[in-house]
């Protein structure tokens, strides 16, 4: 593309895809028995897919979905935040109090080679539980782009 072009072409994640990745993620859940609730959002943030297993908590629920739209916003893991903003009080004190922000683990960005296509979140169990099924639906889209 030249830089002076009026457009540029995306990619962009399909809903097939943000379902699967979905199904992935529960199908790991259920493997090591946690009861998440899971989202994939677009790279603009807005919400593909969503599934909230029997039995997971309420309200983790709008948490895997800022976990999703966090990692989408910023392209980087929720996990990553903290580490990067700890030795900052500012940002630290500041930046927590943006709207759908999350800086603990279970969202992960959505790339596809060096394109960001949204986010994954994943919210329910520890945060090292969430993002293992987190990663485990981000490898739907690893397995199909290395086929």
């Amino acid at each position: 593309m030249r830089p002076n072009e009026p457009v540029r072409s995306t990619f962009a994640l399909n809903h097939n895809t943000a379902m699967a990745m979905v199904q992935a993620a529960e199908a790991k859940a259920r493997e090591i028995g946690v009861r998440l609730n899971i989202a994939v959002a677009d790279a603009g943030g807005n919400l593909l897919a969503f599934l909230r297993m029997d039995g997971a908590p309420l309200l983790s629920g709008e948490i895997a979905r800022n976990k999703a739209y966090t990692a989408a916003a910023f392209g980087k893991a929720t996990g990553d935040w903290y580490g990067f903003i700890k030795d900052e009080p500012a940002l630290l004190h500041g930046i927590v109090h943006t709207d759908r922000l999350v800086i603990f683990g279970g969202g992960l960005p959505i790339y596809y080679g060096e394109h960001l296509l949204g986010g994954i979140g994943c919210s329910g169990g520890s945060s090292e539980e969430d993002t293992i099924c987190a990663r485990a639906g981000l490898a739907v889209l690893e397995n199909h782009s290395s086929s």
